[in-house]
């Protein structure tokens, strides 16, 4: 029979996956929700975009101030009242009447989803011993991908039966419940507090700056990476994170410790993350047209097939994060991040006629692949900090992912939209749908090569962490 501290670690692993899961969902759930938007709120869909645009920045903008408070002033703490405020902008979302009053309330809800993602990981490996870790790691890193990947395929289903505001109130029970449970189930310490100890002008500096630039990578198809908009954007943005930087070297208590990145694990495993998210939000991004435009398959058929990508990573993500306790995470970082390099690397062989189930396994490689990265990466990357700092890690990692994704979708999109550019000879907007399909493939390719290409960079950058089956003993007592 478990004892009681181990039935209570599995229930809070159990309301900390659930958080996750809902926060994550968030960030794409909404996707298949905008035709249906801007036609009720009748918006044009450059304005109804910001629907999820604003919630992706609002969250990289937060997630490191978030990390840190927690570090302050309770993790438990914080994670429970994301869940109070993230229900509260899902109901106010879903009841909203103007695109205004929406996109208000989106950024509500990314506030709350920020309290989520920033302490989930540090509160996972400050309650778990350090040969439980990676399992426990792995279970919530199957969380985030279920939620991000499975978002518009629930989404789908939930408007067509209930209008899109469900995508929405689906939230609100779930959250109130996860606050009511966490009252007595989440952890109530927190580190010992030091007077001016957060820093509020690292803090502004870091959220105009990251916000200037994900806002301007973010619009430079539609504005033009060569236009002065853009890269007046661009610079702005470096200028700003230059000071931002600068601040925190010298600053007493800063907002982000880069102290961190001089850790060899840490470091490795934050970019092969960042690289990772990059490449594979190519196929999240992507493959919804090649299957829609090119194979006319229906939004049903195509939600089911790209389901096939977080089924598998469900599967293998728990078995490799308790394989990762036992052998450490390096063979399996690599190999998985070379796993999803060898998918793109098949995606270019997929033509305008193959039936859907073979994109459907072709999918399941990324989930493979994902699954032997992600939870041994995380167990890595929080179990290489001291104790002190996992608050501020868990945002940094939180950050990293949201900043991937951004940029995944923001970077093929590009890429597909030059290539086609420079194929039919003419300005391209929107989905081709008057495009040839060789053309849209030939175009497509571009991308999953690119892709691949990222992939083996993150592959070799995590060849390069340390080698050794056991993890950082910084953690290895549990919380109390």
């Amino acid at each position: 029979m478990p004892t009681t501290d181990d039935r209570r670690k599995w229930w809070i692993l159990a309301n900390v996956s659930v958080g996750t899961f809902m926060a994550t969902l968030d960030g794409s759930i909404a996707n298949v929700g905008l035709p249906t938007i801007s036609e009720t709120l009748h918006v044009p869909l450059h304005t109804v975009q910001w629907v999820i645009t604003v919630y992706l920045l609002t969250i990289c903008a937060i997630l490191p101030i978030v990390g840190k408070l927690a570090d302050l002033f309770g993790r438990g703490r914080l994670y429970n009242i994301g869940f109070l405020i993230f229900s509260g902008g899902s109901a106010l979302c879903a009841v909203s009447g103007s695109i205004g009053l929406l996109i208000g309330a989106r950024i509500l809800q990314a506030l709350g989803a920020s309290l989520l993602m920033a302490n989930s990981q540090a509160i996972v490996t400050t309650t778990f011993p350090s040969n439980q870790r990676g399992r426990a790691l792995g279970i919530t890193g199957t969380m985030v991908s279920l939620g991000s990947l499975t978002g518009p395929a629930l989404g789908g289903l939930l408007i067509g039966w209930f209008g899109w505001s469900s995508i929405f109130w689906i939230n609100v029970p779930i959250g109130i419940l996860g606050f009511v449970l966490g009252l007595w189930m989440l952890p109530k310490t927190r580190e010992e507090r030091r007077a001016g100890a957060f820093d509020y002008s690292g803090s502004g500096l870091f959220i105009v700056g990251i916000v200037t630039l994900l806002y301007t990578v973010s619009n430079a198809e539609i504005w033009g990476w060569n236009s002065a908009v853009t890269w007046s954007g661009i610079g702005l943005a470096a200028i700003v994170l230059a000071g931002f930087g600068l601040r925190e070297r010298w600053a007493a208590n800063p907002m982000i410790d880069f102290s961190l990145y001089r850790n060899r694990m840490f470091f490795t495993g934050s970019i092969a993350a960042l690289l990772s998210f990059t490449s594979l939000f190519c196929t999240n991004t992507m493959m919804p047209f090649y299957l829609e435009d090119v194979l006319r398959a229906s939004p049903q058929t195509t939600g089911l097939t790209m389901a096939a990508y977080p089924l598998a990573m469900a599967f293998v993500a728990p078995f490799s994060g308790w394989l990762s306790d036992r052998v450490g995470p390096y063979w399996l970082t690599t190999g998985g991040l070379l796993l999803n390099g060898l998918g793109f690397v098949l995606l270019n062989l997929l033509a305008i006629n193959v039936p859907v189930w073979l994109v459907g396994l072709h999918l399941t490689i990324f989930g493979i692949g994902q699954g032997l990265f992600q939870s041994p990466n995380n167990s890595s990357v929080m179990g290489s900090v001291p104790r002190a700092q996992v608050g501020s890690a868990g945002g940094l990692n939180a950050l990293v992912r949201n900043i991937g994704m951004v940029l995944g979708i923001s970077l093929s999109v590009s890429l597909f939209s030059a290539r086609l550019n420079a194929l039919v000879g003419r300005g391209y907007n929107g989905v081709p749908t008057d495009v040839h399909p060789i053309l849209f493939m030939t175009a497509l390719h571009s991308v999953f090569w690119a892709a691949a290409g990222v992939c083996v960079a993150g592959a070799l950058l995590s060849a390069f962490r340390p080698q050794r089956t056991g993890l950082s003993g910084h953690l290895a007592t549990p919380a109390p």
